[in-house]
């Protein structure tokens, strides 16, 4: 047996092999999927959507119209996913479904109106998508969403997970590139949903110095002297003149981009990215899809009727459980069964096995035992009569021996009928060779040559095919052989007709 063999010492080393960091255990994962009637723009809402829950989604997940609802929970917990997010289109509208996995709640919004991120994006005046900003996860921001009631609860909850928590002590402010904005409407009780990207601008100096701080390379067609360039004070840019002192921070850290240094004053500002959604909560759901309605816009029920409610979803429940158990049961006991027979046959090809060389063992010892015992007539006439016996009155074969399947029988090849070859003085062939006696067949063929003699035409032609050679001298030679050739007609429509008259 060989020597098992290790693995190397950087497979060994390598902690990524067998886990994952546990920061990307930990973060919550999504799927993004659509169901429902086609068009409307679901597809490509589902895309947007992905996008801004990148890079904890599966963004080229491919979604097909067999795949259930548990077909993703299935594989939900070792992807480690932990929000599930459906875009659905009815005849009455769009809604949005975000399950907490797997086993609940579920809320249900309705999409009261939409904006693609195509769309924003091509409305903006200077459209900037960096993709750089979509390898952290976004920045989540709720505003107004402090009201009473179970419902503002269990919404602001579900938003605040299904993003990474982020600990303001230790966190990196080069990883924050997104924000995703949420703000409650009470009056309306709608939810405005919105995607930025985060730019950090340094502030307090002019346009001249920021360009050559940020490493562009600044215009001085219209200077004299490139002081004259830094003492502008009158030429500030736009988005510095639009800035809002609210805007305006105090870094703690220092950032990658030039100009935004520690303590040093910079300003925030935000560009829209894009998916933009209006959404109103209309239902939640105690489990996955099927639970207790613990919350509904439109219907309102009193207490007995949600205890009724109560009632037959336990009826139900018992009953499903009491069917899972029948059915337990009765594949166990078809597992019994199968097995029982499996051991009968088992049993019985084993005896069948003894038996079997049982069998071979006692033929193989009688044929050894056994011996064959030949009678040998010469010998015995030889002892009785005292003289040895003719050739001819006993076979040289011993008695009870069969001849050897030695020869082989062929149909001989049709014989040449030939005036020259093939006959003996006596009109029949030669028995050489392959060669038999066709008396039968030279009676046939001279019958034939008598009636082809009558035919005037057949004896005019006949002198034709007669001809003088010199090597024969004189003699004439058929050089068609004619006389000994088979005229018994090949086949056909002809020789049916010719011969069918004759029968008849």
């Amino acid at each position: 047996m060989g020597k098992r063999r290790r693995k190397g010492r950087s497979v060994r080393k390598n902690n990524n092999v067998h886990q994952e960091p546990e920061d990307v255990v930990n973060a919550p994962h999504s799927f993004v999927i659509h169901k429902g009637l086609p068009g409307g723009h679901t597809l490509e809402l589902t895309k947007d959507f992905r996008k801004v829950m990148e890079p904890f989604t599966a963004s080229s997940l491919k979604e097909r119209k067999k795949n259930t609802i548990k077909d993703f929970v299935s594989v939900a917990g070792p992807l480690h996913v932990t929000h599930l997010s459906i875009f659905s289109r009815t005849q009455l509208g769009m809604y949005l479904k975000i399950i907490r996995l797997p086993r609940g709640p579920t809320l249900t919004f309705k999409i009261h109106n939409f904006s693609l991120a195509r769309d924003v994006v091509s409305s903006l005046k200077r459209q900037t998508v960096i993709e750089e900003a979509f390898k952290h996860s976004p920045l989540i921001v709720l505003n107004s969403f402090s009201g009473e009631g179970l419902q503002m609860k269990l919404m602001a909850s579900m938003f605040q997970n299904m993003f990474p928590t982020i600990n303001l002590t230790t966190a990196d402010l080069n990883t924050i590139k997104r924000c995703v904005l949420m703000n409650y409407d009470p009056a309306t009780k709608l939810i405005d949903f919105r995607h930025y990207n985060i730019k950090v601008a340094p502030v307090g100096i002019s346009k001249g110095v920021k360009k050559v701080v940020q490493g562009k390379v600044p215009n001085l067609a219209k200077c004299t002297d490139i002081s004259e360039f830094f003492t502008k004070t009158a030429v500030m840019s736009e988005s510095e003149a639009e800035d809002d002192p609210s805007n305006h921070v105090t870094l703690s850290q220092k950032l990658i981009t030039r100009g935004n240094i520690e303590s040093g004053k910079s300003a925030i500002r935000l560009t829209e990215l894009g998916p933009r959604l209006s959404l109103q909560l209309m239902k939640i759901e105690d489990g996955l899809l099927d639970g207790e309605v613990l919350y509904h816009d439109l219907i309102h029920k009193s207490e007995e009727e949600k205890l009724e409610i109560q009632k037959t979803r336990d009826l139900k429940r018992k009953l499903k459980e009491k069917r899972k158990k029948i059915q337990d049961d009765n594949r166990k006991a078809k597992e019994k069964v199968l097995e029982l027979h499996k051991e009968k046959s088992l049993k019985g090809m084993k005896k069948m096995t003894e038996t079997d060389i049982q069998m071979k063992k006692v033929s193989r010892e009688a044929n050894e035992e056994s011996e064959f015992v030949v009678d040998d007539d010469r010998k015995y006439y030889q002892e009785e009569v005292g003289e040895d016996p003719d050739n001819d009155l006993f076979s040289s074969r011993p008695a009870g021996t069969k001849r050897p399947a030695n020869s082989y029988h062929f149909k001989s090849k049709k014989p040449r009928l030939d005036q020259s070859q093939g006959r003996n003085p006596e009109g029949n062939f030669k028995k050489d060779g392959n060669m038999r006696d066709f008396k039968g067949r030279d009676k046939f063929n001279k019958n034939h040559s008598d009636k082809f003699k009558r035919n005037d035409k057949f004896n005019k032609k006949k002198t034709d095919k007669f001809t003088k050679n010199k090597n024969t001298k004189g003699r004439r030679v058929d050089k068609t052989n004619s006389q000994n050739r088979d005229h018994r007609p090949i086949g056909g429509k002809f020789a049916s007709k010719k011969f069918g008259k004759r029968r008849n």
